[in-house]
């Protein structure tokens, strides 16, 4: 049986996600939190996030490989230096925690779900026919790397 694998470019997802926590913040009850409080903490938490995708896209350069999630048998080399050693996936993360900043930002408790539904998507459309596709690739080597640095964090 084929994997399921993700169509749609991860930001894409992402932009999705972020329009349909929007319209579940106009229908459910907010917290009373200050714009400029909550401003700057979403942008805090978002600017973070783009600072370890961008990280972890930098590796990429560096190793003069793909960072095409959607073609991921374009991978030339295996990266698991800098930000990987942390994490497998370091953009996901970052677009995790750009997620979260715009919950944040909204400040209402049922858009939360929003970065929830962007890890299940993810990882069941992405990461996992993705790894699937680097362990084809890289054999043992990925699969000692699998086993030592965290999917997530």
């Amino acid at each position: 049986m084929r994997a399921l694998e993700l169509k749609v470019p991860p930001p894409v997802v992402v932009l999705t996600i972020a329009l349909a926590m929007w319209v579940i913040s106009l229908f459910t009850p907010s917290a009373e939190i200050g714009v400029l409080s909550r401003a700057l903490a979403g942008a805090t938490i978002a600017l973070l996030g783009v600072g370890i995708s961008f990280s972890g896209v930098a590796a990429f350069r560096r190793a003069e490989t793909t960072v095409n999630p959607m073609k991921p048998r374009d991978a030339s080399s295996l990266v698991t230096n800098g930000v990987f050693r942390f994490t497998r996936n370091p953009m996901y993360i970052g677009l995790l925690l750009v997620t979260i900043g715009w919950a944040v930002f909204l400040s209402a408790p049922w858009a939360f779900a929003g970065p929830l539904a962007f890890v299940a998507y993810i990882t069941r459309f992405q990461i996992t026919p993705e790894e699937r596709v680097l362990a084809s690739i890289f054999g043992e080597p990925y699969r000692n790397y699998m086993s030592s640095v965290r999917q997530w964090l």
